[in-house]
């Protein structure tokens, strides 16, 4: 079982700039690739961006390139997201898991956490 704490989300008005954090439990965090979610109301989760285990290789949706990024902490077990120039179509419950980086970074786990919302006002 996994433990999933996201924090860092709030009201920010477009333009501005947010940095999510997500705590995540386990001795495996380390060899796992990570990503981060996002879900409005209505409509599935769906991925933003994604990190490999040791860092090296990020991927991000095409909406957010240029905008977020992506960041880890090994040995904190965190994982981060950076959203800059954050625009209306951005505000969302964001939530992170573990990924699986050779099937489209998929969430590995069923579990999630609370989420954090993100709402950019225009």
């Amino acid at each position: 079982q996994v433990q999933l704490v996201e924090s860092g989300g709030g009201l920010v008005q477009a333009g501005g700039s947010l940095r999510l954090s997500c705590a995540a439990s386990g001795s495996t965090f380390s060899i796992n690739a990570m990503g981060w979610y996002r879900q409005t109301p209505g409509k599935q989760r769906e991925l933003v961006a994604g990190i490999s285990s040791d860092g090296s290789t990020r991927y991000y949706v095409d909406s957010v390139k240029g905008r977020f990024t992506i960041s880890r902490d090994n040995v904190k077990t965190t994982v981060y997201l950076q959203m800059n120039s954050l625009k209306p179509e951005d505000t969302a419950v964001y939530y992170c898991n573990f990924a699986l980086r050779w099937d489209g970074w998929a969430p590995r786990y069923d579990d999630w956490g609370q989420g954090t919302q993100v709402t950019v006002s225009s």
